[in-house]
């Protein structure tokens, strides 16, 4: 049983999306989580079909959910920050010079099509 300590397990997001109607209303949930389903004409169905294409919206919804029914919350993770691009990273050097033939036989990307 690997989903024990998952309190959400066995919960169809369905069920808590009601429950936090019931508890909230549309226009108060729209205003504890900011997203577009719960503010321009919503409803169950096309609130299921944003949560389940959108995770972080997802997360935040089950969140509030647990917390509004005081079980325990899922612990924080850990901040991800993308390292910035550098512009020798973003831009490719060509160069049209007779050292550089070899190269023009190979196809167009392929570094990244790996041919």
């Amino acid at each position: 049983m690997t989903q024990k300590n998952n309190p959400l397990h066995g919960i169809k997001l369905e069920k808590i999306v009601n429950d936090l109607v019931d508890e909230f209303g549309w226009e108060t949930l729209s205003t504890h989580i900011n997203i577009n389903c719960f503010k321009s004409n919503p409803s169950v169905k096309s609130s299921l079909k944003f949560l389940r294409r959108t995770p972080w919206a997802r997360e935040k919804v089950e969140y509030l959910w647990l917390k509004t029914n005081d079980l325990p919350l899922p612990t924080p993770k850990p901040f991800e920050s993308k390292p910035a691009q550098t512009t020798s990273q973003t831009s490719t050097k060509h160069s049209i010079s007779s050292s550089n033939s070899s190269q023009s036989d190979k196809p167009v990307n392929a570094h990244i099509w790996g041919k």
